[in-house]
């Protein structure tokens, strides 16, 4: 019996000390965890602050878009599908509702990039920091920074869920139709006025300039909510640097086959290949023994079905790269080693 009282009372003891235990624990890591999300919170605020005054507001007579200060010169830098075919600006700060007034330095459509200079540059103008894209890993928490759909100074998150996508853009809603590589996917929000802001790490650095959403087919070509594709700050400073410097883009980096073409189709309406239309005098694919009328069905590892594909397949390579391309001409397959030029 009182073994029985005291095993009782042991059992008791025991469980009343672990329910202590418990919620000592419990309490401990609530507190952890709202130290860890205050300190998560504070981290977005500093970032926040530090970069929100570098993302400005870029208004085209028909069209609005975002840009990130390049320098202490005034310069901008966008997309190129925010300027258009226009030359002058109105441009807002997020620290000013003043409108300010900008000039077209030189747009690049098939890197979708350009760079704008205003006419004054105000006192306290702040030009981002631009990261070093080969440490953009999957993971990294994002913020995007711009003015979707005309709502200035917008901050959204994410983080990074892909790097190195290869992604080509339409034409349709002012697209410039570029096949652009090594972009950045985010899953922070990417809507219309979006184009050319920030995509920032929590370094307060500019990782990427937020370029466009996927697009959902089965949704009538609406954007598919969580995946945005972002331009690499090594891409970008790479042709902002030129254009600044020069007042256009003189070395490209991308790879140029030297053939205007179209898509050809079989008897089910499917593309087959790309045909040569015409060859760049002197071109790569003319110097390797391409003809007009020749079909292109593959290019190094990549199948060429359509026009986009080709641009992919070229996107992935890099002038004076040797690749071998596959073609048909009069039924018969045939292959060329072809050395790359520059777009």
């Amino acid at each position: 019996m009182t073994a029985a009282v005291c095993s009782v009372a042991l059992v008791g003891g025991c469980s009343d000390s672990g329910s202590s235990s418990s919620s000592s624990s419990d309490s401990t890591t609530q507190a952890a965890a709202a130290a860890s999300g205050n300190d998560l919170q504070n981290a977005y605020q500093d970032v926040i602050k530090n970069v929100l005054p570098s993302v400005v507001q870029i208004q085209a007579s028909s069209d609005l878009g975002s840009g990130v200060v390049y320098d202490d010169e005034g310069h901008i830098v966008t997309n190129a599908h925010v300027v258009g075919d226009e030359k002058t600006f109105k441009v807002t700060t997020s620290t000013s509702e003043t409108e300010l007034t900008a000039k077209l330095v030189a747009s690049y459509p098939a890197q979708d990039l350009a760079v704008v200079k205003l006419d004054k540059v105000p006192d306290g103008l702040k030009p981002a920091k631009f990261a070093d894209s080969t440490k953009v890993d999957v993971g990294q928490i994002t913020l995007a920074m711009g003015s979707p759909l005309g709502l200035s100074s917008s901050v959204t998150q994410g983080i990074v869920s892909a790097t190195g996508r290869t992604v080509s853009e339409g034409r349709s809603g002012g697209g410039t139709g570029a096949t652009i590589a090594n972009m950045v996917q985010t899953s922070a929000a990417i809507n219309p006025g979006n184009s050319g802001g920030a995509l920032v790490n929590l370094d307060s650095q500019v990782i990427g300039i937020p370029t466009l959403a996927a697009t959902d087919p089965g949704l009538g070509d609406s954007a598919a909510p969580g995946i945005g594709f972002a331009i690499p700050a090594s891409t970008v400073t790479n042709i902002a640097d030129q254009i600044v410097k020069d007042g256009k883009v003189t070395d490209s980096g991308r790879a140029a086959l030297g053939i205007t073409g179209r898509v050809v189709v079989d008897g089910d309406l499917q593309p087959v290949g790309v045909s040569v239309v015409s060859l760049t005098d002197g071109g790569p694919a003319e110097k390797a023994g391409l003809e007009v009328g020749d079909v292109i069905t593959d290019l190094g590892d990549a199948e060429v079905t359509t026009m986009t594909s080709l641009q992919e397949a070229l996107a992935a390579q890099k002038p004076g790269d040797k690749v071998e391309v596959s073609f048909r001409r009069d039924a018969a397959d045939k292959t060329a080693e072809v050395k790359l030029g520059e777009m």
